[in-house]
């Protein structure tokens, strides 16, 4: 089984082709800025969308564990919630929602497979997210084997902070990796996500030894790795592992409202000004050293 808090469909950027991309919850990060920060909890949750709420109070008759608070800002005790679901069954306002479902792996091989002729058409497949897809590695050896038999084209996005020996597991069963590399100097690797990034790098490097298809990826947070010398070292580590693109991702403040949905306490991570062209700026310098960048907008 693995907990998954979301899957969309008719995906383009997440790889080639018309895709699905499946959303696993837990990661071994915390990111300041991330778009996703109901992945980083491992367990499901109830999110309150307080904009949502009209204080009929269904949800606080339904609760078993009396979870529910009648505060204005707050409708969930933390403490108490085991995340039944019972609140959200009942809001008819979908104001309580539940983040992150159970799945077996022929279950979500059936719930995919109504999308392979999008998939056959356009060269397309599926594509693991998250949250870290690493951290179910168990599963994802059961769903993938399933998923390569019916001949499904299989992305994986990753971090990279996993034992290389699930990632290692798996690559019989990929067709290609997105590994993203987000600051070289670990001292602000770890400021920034909460660890350092020597065992990313590391496992970059083993990847990049073993399995061809690995596209590094940096999401450019302007402010924050976004400065000439950590492209520099950026460009300097691809060239030296043989790899010579990156990809590009835009940064948004979208994650930062979902926060306060989770009672999530982290500090919210907001740049106001940012600049139009930082993310052409970061494209031309990679280019200046000989590595291929490509800006997704």
């Amino acid at each position: 089984m693995a907990i998954l808090f979301d899957i969309q469909r008719f995906c383009i950027h997440d790889g080639p082709g018309v895709r699905t991309t499946l959303f696993f919850k837990g990661c071994p990060l915390r990111c300041q800025w991330c778009q996703n920060p109901e992945s980083q909890n491992s367990k499901p949750e109830i999110a309150f969308y307080q904009e949502k709420c009209v204080g009929c109070f269904e949800c606080l008759e339904a609760c078993p564990r009396e979870a529910i608070l009648s505060l204005p800002d707050q409708r969930v005790d933390r403490n108490r919630c085991d995340a039944c679901g019972k609140c959200a069954e009942v809001c008819t306002q979908d104001a309580l929602r539940l983040v992150g479902g159970d799945w077996d792996a022929e279950s979500l091989l059936e719930e995919i497979a109504a999308d392979r002729d999008f998939f056959l058409d356009s060269g397309g497949g599926v594509t693991l997210s998250g949250g870290e897809p690493l951290l179910h590695g168990d599963f994802l050896l059961e769903f993938l084997s399933l998923a390569k038999s019916e001949g499904i084209h299989i992305n994986l996005e990753t971090c990279g902070m996993a034992g290389y020996e699930v990632l290692s597991s798996l690559t019989p069963l990929l067709d290609l990796v997105y590994f993203d590399l987000k600051l070289m100097d670990s001292q602000e690797h770890a400021r920034y996500t909460g660890a350092p990034n020597a065992r990313i790098l590391n496992n970059f490097s083993l990847l990049a030894e073993e399995f061809p298809a690995v596209q590094a990826r940096m999401p450019v947070i302007p402010g924050v790795n976004d400065s000439e010398e950590n492209i520099f070292q950026t460009a300097a580590f691809l060239r030296h592992n043989k790899k010579n693109s990156i990809h590009l991702l835009p940064y948004h403040n979208l994650g930062q409202s979902k926060l306060t949905r989770l009672d999530a306490g982290a500090e919210p991570f907001y740049i106001r000004d940012i600049p139009e062209d930082y993310l052409i700026r970061a494209r031309e310098a990679f280019e200046k050293e000989d590595v291929h960048a490509i800006v997704y907008e």
